[in-house]
């Protein structure tokens, strides 16, 4: 069964097909930019342009960059204010007027790595980190979601969230070196190491891919790869999300 899955960003929105079997992206990934106010309504716009594009009629599965419990969000991380509380399942179901799942997009990074990547078959806790505009966090032990960890959010100096410091959008701002910008990510990363005492840490997002560059500045025990199906895990795991949750015939 082909899936759409819809990986939402700070800075883009963007979708493609999937092979739920399989985990392969049967389409070219489409991207609309965020729009620049981050607000609810604008944004379900958006989404329902991604869903036209492919002219698609089925469950959609989402990733979403902030926690949501039953589809509502908790919290609001990169986004506009407006977005806490409102049930994202809901307007984006309004929006395609079709089935929808959402998820943490961090969660669904994980899910992706853990049933179609290099975290299939890992047991113990495993700790999915993705790297973008602000820095998201999933946890699976023996394979199985632990939902909406949030270990971006954890304060850090004077920043009021480390991510501020050491998200891919922080590396741009203060237009740091891969060298200077990995030691600031390896400050997290001890951080998420004290905090879960992980089995297996593997990275995703924009800079997942470019992990060579900064490999050298990462000095914790636990070991650290990064994510075979680089920045279209969000998109594949929405996907593979989408598919679990549809109604059962």
């Amino acid at each position: 069964m082909n899936v759409l899955g819809i990986d939402i960003g700070g800075t883009g929105m963007k979708g493609a097909l999937v092979n739920a079997i399989t985990g392969e992206m049967i389409t070219k990934r489409f991207r609309i930019p965020t729009p620049k106010s981050r607000k609810p309504e604008e944004m379900a716009k958006v989404f329902k342009k991604i869903v036209e594009h492919f002219e698609y009629n089925g469950p959609v599965g989402v990733g979403f960059p902030t926690i949501i419990k039953h589809g509502v969000c908790m919290a609001t991380g990169n986004l506009h204010k407006d977005w806490l509380g409102v049930n994202a399942k809901a307007l984006f179901s309004d929006a395609c007027k079709l089935p929808v799942t959402v998820i943490n997009d961090a969660d669904a990074a994980g899910y992706a790595v853990m049933n179609y990547g290099i975290g299939k078959g890992k047991q113990g806790l495993v700790m999915m980190l993705t790297i973008g505009t602000g820095l998201g966090s999933g946890a699976f032990f023996n394979g199985e979601l632990l939902p909406n960890f949030e270990l971006g959010q954890i304060p850090y100096k004077k920043y009021k969230k480390i991510e501020e410091y050491a998200s891919n959008s922080a590396k741009e701002r203060d237009g740091l070196s891969y060298k200077d910008w990995g030691k600031r990510f390896n400050k997290f990363l001890e951080l998420v190491e004290i905090i879960t005492c992980p089995d297996l840490i593997i990275l995703g997002g924009g800079s997942s891919k470019d992990f060579e560059a900064y490999k050298k500045q990462i000095k914790i025990k636990t070991p650290v790869l990064p994510a075979e199906l680089g920045n279209h895990a969000g998109i594949i795991g929405a996907a593979a999300a989408a598919l679990h949750e549809a109604p059962k015939d």
